[in-house]
């Protein structure tokens, strides 16, 4: 598997990540390990986890795979803290954050993380705060690189801008936020924003939480993320009439290309400006592998153009200038 810089960082990542918010819950050791196993024999490296997934049992987890079946010293294990259990609200005050990678070190059983990531902005902690536990965690060795996540354009470019202004502060390495077919929104402001600073993009759920892969073009399935009660909600704001049009679309150009809806949405995905990396979600092992064997795929550039041209975006006003309403 190609391996990408972060951002303009030294740091190179597998262009695919594997994604672990189902681990513990919803995956169990086995399942994660059969995951874990496929990933790197296909040169995967980017493992992504967080605090607050399971309750800490994702980041546990992946410990005990690391102690027996995967070497640590083979993944680049990427991390996040501010996020709270059960609430809407997100702390990523200096100590919350400290104290919460002190632990995810204890659970990941390692004395560092290659990533670590601010899960979401937070608008009662000074931005400054929230950098300073950046620095402290890159120059105490507990992690080499800092990121963030969920940021929006001006708070990633405040950020960003604050961590060059002096020498000695921790450039930001990445920032991670939603990217696909069926979520444009951040070519707008975030990802010029990234590519300006030099900050690398980790696109998590590229497959539009599961609706690229066409599963609902025919309806619900009883077994899919849509018809379960907790994760249904996330499902549905991509169900309407303009994502059946990008869904179809898609399935066309999967049918032309003698492929899968999800192959193409991810290929298409990964290859983007900015994109260090796709994070791939599973629930099990054959799921993931239906996604790694994306490798072999490269849209050609009129498949890519189309599809940029069915799912593009509006962008009114500031993007496109003013024009006087009548």
């Amino acid at each position: 598997m190609e391996q990408r810089r972060l951002g303009r960082t030294g740091l190179r990542v597998s262009r695919l990540g594997l994604g672990t918010l189902t681990w513990g819950r919803d995956t169990d050791e086995h399942e994660a390990a059969e995951q874990l196993k496929a990933f790197v024999d296909a040169g995967g490296t980017l493992v992504d986890t967080a605090d607050v997934y399971a309750d800490g049992g994702a980041e546990y987890l992946l410990s005990r795979l690391t102690d027996g079946l995967i070497p640590r010293s083979e993944l680049v294990i990427a991390t996040k803290a501010g996020a709270l259990p059960g609430s809407p609200r997100h702390d990523a005050s200096r100590g919350h954050l400290l104290n919460a990678l002190d632990a995810s070190l204890r659970r990941l059983g390692t004395d560092h993380v290659d990533l670590w990531q601010v899960h979401a902005y937070d608008p009662a902690t000074p931005t400054e705060e929230t950098l300073h536990a950046l620095d402290l965690a890159v120059a105490s060795g507990r992690a080499r690189y800092a990121g963030v996540c969920q940021y929006s354009g001006w708070q990633l470019a405040k950020s960003a801008a604050w961590q060059h202004a002096s020498p000695g502060r921790t450039p930001l390495a990445a920032v991670q936020l939603e990217y696909s077919l069926l979520q444009r929104g951040i070519e707008r402001e975030a990802l010029p924003a990234a590519l300006d600073a030099g900050v690398g993009l980790l696109a998590c759920s590229p497959l539009g939480r599961g609706v690229l892969t066409g599963k609902y073009r025919h309806g619900v399935p009883a077994e899919s993320r849509g018809a379960a009660p907790h994760p249904a909600g996330s499902v549905q704001p991509y169900l309407g009439e303009t994502s059946r049009r990008i869904v179809d679309a898609l399935a066309t150009a999967a049918d032309g290309l003698a492929s899968t809806p999800l192959k193409v949405a991810l290929a298409w995905v990964r290859d983007r400006p900015g994109v260090s990396a796709a994070l791939l979600g599973a629930r099990t092992a054959a799921q993931l592998q239906s996604s790694l064997s994306v490798e072999a795929l490269t849209l050609p550039g009129e498949i890519r153009a189309a599809l940029d041209d069915v799912s593009a975006p509006v962008h009114r006003y500031p993007d496109q200038g003013w024009t006087e309403l009548s």
